[in-house]
């Protein structure tokens, strides 16, 4: 595998070929859920459900944990894991906020405020 150039920012996940293809399984269930039959089935019973889905234990394990980072380290797409929030209720707000470590108030500010600082955000390298 090449290397990601992002790989050195901390917490940055590049979704390309390689993690399309980690996750691709992944997200055919995310993506299942826009069927109301489907999201019926997931609600009723969530580990019958997935055992249907040619995924890796983990990547069940970060649905079942609604591990939305977990999930996108597994090779999902944050838009296709919006469809597990909008089953659960939840906004992509909601868990954008959750992603990020802060309350949604937090997160909405902000957003607001023109996006997350840059501070912190620097190459692993930078912090020796």
């Amino acid at each position: 595998m090449t290397e990601n150039p992002f790989d050195d920012i901390p917490g940055t996940t590049l979704f390309n070929h390689a993690q399309s293809r980690l996750g691709f399984h992944l997200n055919q269930f995310c993506m299942s859920l826009m069927k109301a039959a489907n999201r019926e089935a997931f609600k009723a019973d969530e580990r019958a459900y997935l055992d249907q889905w040619k995924m890796t234990e983990d990547q069940k394990q970060a649905v079942l944990d609604r591990d939305w980072n977990g999930m996108i380290a597994l090779g999902a797409n944050i838009y296709f894991t919006a469809k597990i929030a909008a089953t659960d209720g939840l906004s992509f707000r909601q868990i954008a906020a959750e992603m990020s470590g802060v309350s949604e108030d937090v997160y909405a500010q902000m957003m607001l405020d023109g996006g997350r600082s840059v501070e912190g955000n620097r190459s692993k390298k930078d912090k020796r």
